[in-house]
């Protein structure tokens, strides 16, 4: 048997085509049209015939074969959402489905949003996989690092351009910049005064500069923080840089954007240099305290 490419190399052959054709500067990746038309050359026995909205109560979107005996597959997604950058991103989760799972859920695949988020979900290995699917599609890495190259502190002004170049939510912009930056910096999504998730980079994770949010109490967020002080911010966002203390052992800078359309914050926080706390710890803990932590995929983070 054929083993199926992984996601990511999946998703960077496609990249590779639509450079040949396009060129670099071809952004955002038009999900819809490519869909039909690589699957169509790709699989013309099997093909997607259709990327449309329809009534999905409870589910983000997903991929269901044709119906009456007819040849095919097509791909959904909930037509209530209004979100450009929500819609896109669902409609490549799909499309990985197609292509890495179809074979083995000829039933189809129906995404609910717990489905996309959790990271310990029954079917985790599955919408990972279409996360990583998606995420390397829409926002590759070498275009990525033009953008924001990886020693660099973005504002949320350069993420939110981003978010805007691949069409993705600006919470999916901050995870794959988090992906590759060589920053300790931290995300942090916040609701009534406590964390909802949050996502560490690589060299802050190795720092010990993260936060536990599964199995464990709510962990509330600190209350000298932006994110607990709306009324101090004018408009929807803002930045301070703090003391050590507040939200770690030591100063950093947070940059924080409300959306009252979610009803969560977003602070994104930037730390200085720091060697890893890491490399005093023994290497059978630190590679499962770093697989543990790097391993949970909040997929609802890149839905946004």
């Amino acid at each position: 048997m054929t083993k199926t490419p992984s996601p990511r190399r999946q998703a960077n052959e496609i990249s590779m085509m639509l450079n040949a054709v396009f060129g670099q500067d071809r952004f955002p990746v038009r999900i819809r049209e490519l869909a039909i038309e690589y699957s169509r050359k790709r699989f013309p026995d099997d093909p997607l015939t259709d990327v449309l909205g329809d009534k999905l109560p409870g589910f983000e979107g997903a991929l269901a074969p044709a119906r009456d005996g007819k040849r095919g597959w097509g791909i959904l997604y909930n037509s209530a959402i209004t979100s450009p950058g929500r819609i896109n991103f669902t409609l490549a989760h799909e499309f990985g489905h197609y292509l890495l799972h179809r074979l083995a859920h000829p039933e189809g695949i129906y995404c609910t949003e717990e489905d996309m988020r959790s990271w310990d979900s029954k079917n985790r290995k599955v919408e990972s996989e279409a996360n990583e699917f998606a995420a390397n599609l829409l926002m590759p890495f070498d275009d990525f690092r033009r953008q924001i190259a990886a020693r660099d502190k973005p504002d949320l002004e350069m993420l939110s351009d981003s978010a805007a170049r691949y069409e993705v939510s600006m919470q999916a912009a901050v995870l794959r910049w988090l992906q590759f930056t060589t920053r300790r910096s931290v995300l942090v999504v916040a609701r009534e005064g406590f964390i909802l998730w949050a996502r560490s980079s690589e060299p802050a994770l190795k720092s010990g500069a993260f936060f536990r949010t599964a199995n464990v109490p709510p962990v509330e967020i600190p209350e000298q923080s932006l994110a607990a002080r709306r009324a101090s911010v004018d408009g929807s966002k803002g930045s301070a840089e703090f003391d050590a203390g507040v939200w770690f052992r030591e100063p950093c800078e947070e940059m924080v954007l409300f959306s009252d359309r979610y009803d969560f914050s977003m602070s994104l926080l930037h730390l200085g240099p720091a060697s890893s706390r890491f490399e005093a710890l023994e290497e059978e803990e630190q590679e499962e305290t770093f697989d543990r932590m790097m391993n949970r995929t909040p997929g609802s983070s890149w839905l946004g």
